[in-house]
């Protein structure tokens, strides 16, 4: 029975590795057109005023300790400086992360027809941890303990942007801690960089307008295969209705549908699918993103 248990506690472990792996390649959905803070840090504080975000994702699965994420933003911008707030806190079987930083952005403009120079800095801290009481055996483990006891580190990341009234194209380097010291997280999964481009087509105005923005997104990874996601979001009904489908080359789908009440409130969901290795495991994610303008 001993011997039982330890092979089934294995399996799970391994799954749940797994799944966690495969979680981490595909980012908060929002991050692509809703809330571009999270991508890069360039864009906080994009849309003048304060705005603020909330998102929530889980995977559905049957197993215990699928992977979820929470995440909180908050940017104002006023003139051409911008201040943003990042809180983000991922959980995966046993291991959770929290991630808080804080972010500097400065928007110069080029003209007076909508062109843009972005660059944003973000600044704060990444801590990892166990979660002890659902172990399943010794939860005094002393590789556990010592897994807990690590100190929390500094954390930042790096973004540029340009923008138009219909082009836009960045460029940004997340976790700056393992892009110059790699041995501080020694996983495969580390995000390296985030690279995208989109082009606004406007098709009529008011009601019977519709709006068109397809976008091309290029993202790395430690010891892994880069990733393309090709994306499209269409706003329908003086742009209130929002539709997404991005297509990920790890041959997932994510499909996005939301409501921009007066372009100032924003309630949206998605679903994406799950990845080619794990859909025999799960049948994908279910996220939720609000989003206020003040």
């Amino acid at each position: 029975m001993k011997i039982f248990n330890k092979t089934l506690l294995l399996t799970a472990g391994l799954f749940l590795s797994l799944n966690s792996l495969k979680a981490q390649l595909n980012p908060l959905t929002s991050q692509y057109y809703n809330n571009t803070y999270l991508g890069n840090p360039a864009f906080a504080g994009y849309e003048k005023g304060l705005n603020i975000n909330a998102a929530y994702r889980k995977q559905w699965s049957g197993f215990p300790g699928s992977p979820s994420i929470q995440n909180l933003t908050f940017d104002y911008g006023k003139n051409k400086a911008a201040l943003g707030i990042n809180i983000n806190f991922e959980k995966s079987g046993l291991q959770g992360q929290s991630r808080v930083v804080g972010t500097y952005a400065y928007h110069l403009p080029l003209n007076n027809e909508g062109k843009t120079l972005h660059f944003g800095l973000s600044f704060g801290f990444t801590n990892q941890t166990l979660a002890n009481g659902d172990i399943v055996g010794n939860n005094g483990d002393p590789l556990a303990v010592a897994y807990n006891q690590r100190e929390t580190y500094l954390d930042g990341d790096f973004g540029i942007g340009y923008t138009s009234n219909k082009f836009r194209i960045e460029a940004s380097i997340p976790n700056l801690k393992t892009f110059f010291k790699k041995e501080v997280i020694n996983l495969a999964d580390q995000s390296t960089f985030y690279t995208a481009s989109s082009y606004k087509i406007d098709i009529n105005e008011g009601a019977d307008g519709i709006g068109i923005e397809p976008k091309v997104v290029y993202r790395g990874y430690r010891k892994l295969k880069n990733i393309w996601d090709l994306g499209t979001e269409v706003t329908v009904i003086n742009k209130q209705i929002v539709l997404t489908a991005i297509y990920h080359s790890t041959k997932s789908t994510s499909f996005g549908l939301g409501l921009d009440y007066k372009k100032k409130y924003l309630i949206s969901s998605f679903y994406s699918t799950q990845t080619s290795a794990l859909t025999s495991y799960s049948n994908g994610s279910f996220e939720i993103n609000l989003r206020g303008r003040f």
